[in-house]
């Protein structure tokens, strides 16, 4: 059935169909006409966030929480150029969010119009696709694709900017549409003779490892994971991105890899003859210098996005496919053979490492506050079943190693761009995709401080998000390098010299938040669970910790892993035993 309405209205009815209920935006002169019938929409909620980046971020909160496509609208100019953070930072994680900007007119269009920017052109190289529509009656269509790219084989962030004058002409709206996106057909299904190939090497392998990246929880294939580590019983190491995919408790779990990873999973990967990687890319965060990383490794790598394949290490059984699917028949093809190679001498080593280089921390003589406990005390006491989201730096990092993942899709964070900024309204985007979970945004003093305002918007939306503050009034791991490698020369780390500035508590208030301040190890406990209490408005607990914590290991930028640091004067050794 077809029905005449304006550009806007069928924008709106488009986003209905495609099954979008929340958007996270700002109204502005180029997009108000859609503005207009979003007010009359019983389906979709808008979220009238403080900032633009706010509405990017969370829409990536809530995709990366639920699983489906974050939804941004943004007006054109500053409005549009404001997303650009976000879009990058989901380009990186393959988060899958629809950004939908305003334009100028379509007369106007190159001619340097009040609030004017080539949104498209500028980021062409930072979304999956995207769209300049200047014709009403595409609009719906391109909707249509857009929902359908970002979803679909591997996940991204894809653009829809609209001209104004599209917005308010009419046209002829009718659903579903038909899709024109003849050389857009992404492969799921993994070739067989590639499965076989990887199996025979994974059976004949005495130390293989399972290196499982972000693409398997976007696959949501946990289940698929834990199936063929039982089977084979293979280690697992799991990076930023996949924390929680496979569970920390897991006996064959070795840790995170990577450049504050544990050096059992470090030791792992080094030391392997086999690397079954899995939705990951071999970032430069983990294998440290390529040249030298995992050196007598075969590499197995299944990925659904082709070009990651091969890119930074050769593939000697490259796998191109859904995660889902390629773990599901290497199971079945595994299932089926003999006895797998003998990995009793592998699994001493490993567990030597684990027993010997256990991650743990150093209490502070004078009482202050350790930010490792904060962490492993919030992990016990608001437990496995919450969300955490995690902004970036030593926070980020104590939150990876020092809260126990046991849950695919319970840590969210900013991995390949590495966003400051990114935790509060993630947390506030993943807290409106899964209202009934307890969200909790790790942060630090100088992420905080940079979207903070989105406070306002969980006060005034009733999103009762908590956020976690780890506050050592510097820039803690831009000051971490001074100390190891600028000789204590401490240049522009410094957020509070000497003063408190802003006061959390106060600024918590001041949004309609309750603010909590908590100094001493003694009282954790009683904050934390003072926090978990309040579930009516969003809590701010400032953790005032000492400002010369360090996250440990650290493999140092550009450096081998083999030169692996465990702690600032210890350096572990490969050939450790049990």
């Amino acid at each position: 059935m077809t029905e005449k309405m304006t550009g806007a209205q069928a924008l709106v009815r488009a986003l209905e169909h495609v099954g979008v209920d929340t958007v996270f935006g700002i109204p502005g002169g180029a997009v108000l006409p859609a503005y207009d019938p979003l007010h009359d929409s019983a389906e979709v909620r808008h979220v009238l966030v403080r900032h633009e980046q706010g509405a990017g971020h969370a829409a990536e909160g809530y995709a990366q929480a639920t699983g489906k496509v974050g939804v941004c609208m943004a007006t054109s100019g500053p409005g549009a150029t404001n997303l650009v953070t976000p879009i990058a930072d989901a380009f990186m994680d393959s988060v899958p969010i629809v950004a939908i900007t305003g334009q100028v007119a379509s007369p106007m269009i190159g001619t340097d119009a009040f609030q004017e920017a080539d949104i498209s052109g500028i980021t062409l190289p930072i979304t999956k696709h995207n769209f300049l529509v200047t014709d009403p009656a595409d609009i719906a269509r391109t909707i249509a694709e857009a929902f359908h790219i970002a979803s679909t084989g591997r996940p991204g962030p894809v653009l829809v900017d609209i001209s104004k004058d599209a917005l308010q002409a009419e046209t002829d709206f009718s659903w579903p549409p038909t899709m024109q996106l003849p050389g857009y057909r992404p492969v799921t299904k993994p070739h067989s003779k590639q499965i076989r190939e990887a199996a025979k090497l994974i059976a004949e392998a005495r130390r293989p490892v399972l290196y499982v990246g972000g693409g398997v929880h976007k696959a949501r294939a946990s289940a698929e994971l834990l199936r063929l580590a039982e089977l084979t019983g293979i280690p697992v190491v799991t990076t930023l991105m996949a924390r929680g995919t496979f569970p920390d408790s897991h006996p064959q779990h070795m840790g995170m890899p990577g450049m504050h990873g544990s050096v059992s999973a470090v030791g792992a990967l080094q030391q392997s003859d086999l690397i079954i990687a899995l939705g990951a890319r071999f970032d430069e965060r983990v294998t440290g210098e390529l040249s030298s990383f995992a050196p007598h490794a075969k590499v197995v790598h299944a990925d659904v996005d082709p070009a990651e394949i091969s890119k930074n290490r050769h593939a000697d059984v490259p796998i191109v496919g859904d995660c889902k699917e390629v773990l599901a028949e290497l199971v079945a093809v595994l299932s089926g053979w003999g006895p797998q190679a003998d990995r009793a001498e592998w699994w001493r080593v490993l567990r030597g490492y684990r027993k010997t280089y256990p991650l743990g921390y150093e209490g502070f003589e004078d009482g202050s506050l350790a930010p490792q406990y904060v962490m492993e005390r919030l992990s016990a006491i608001a437990g496995p079943e919450a969300v955490y989201t995690a902004g970036v730096g030593q926070h980020q990092m104590w939150a990876a190693q020092f809260i126990a993942h046991d849950r695919p899709g319970t840590f969210i964070t900013s991995g390949g761009a590495g966003t400051m900024g990114f935790a509060v309204p993630a947390a506030m985007g993943a807290k409106m995709g899964r209202p009934d979970a307890v969200v909790w945004a790790v942060d630090g003093d100088g992420c905080f401080q940079m979207t903070n305002q989105e406070l306002a918007t969980c006060a005034l939306e009733g999103v009762p998000i908590k956020v976690a503050v780890i506050n050592n009034g510097n820039l803690g791991m831009v000051r971490q390098w001074q100390t190891l490698l600028y000789g204590e020369r401490y240049s522009a780390t410094s957020l509070q010299a000497a003063r408190r500035i802003p006061d959390f508590v106060k600024l918590a208030d001041a949004y309609g938040c309750v603010g909590l301040r908590c100094e001493h190890p003694e009282d954790v406990d009683a904050t934390i669970r003072r926090a978990m209490e309040i579930d009516d408005v969003p809590v701010v607990v400032d953790f005032v910790v000492h400002e010369n914590a360090m996250v440990w290991p650290m493999v140092p930028a550009g450096t081998s892993n083999d030169d692996i640091r465990y702690a600032r004067d210890m350096a572990p050794t490969w050939d450790t035993t049990e």
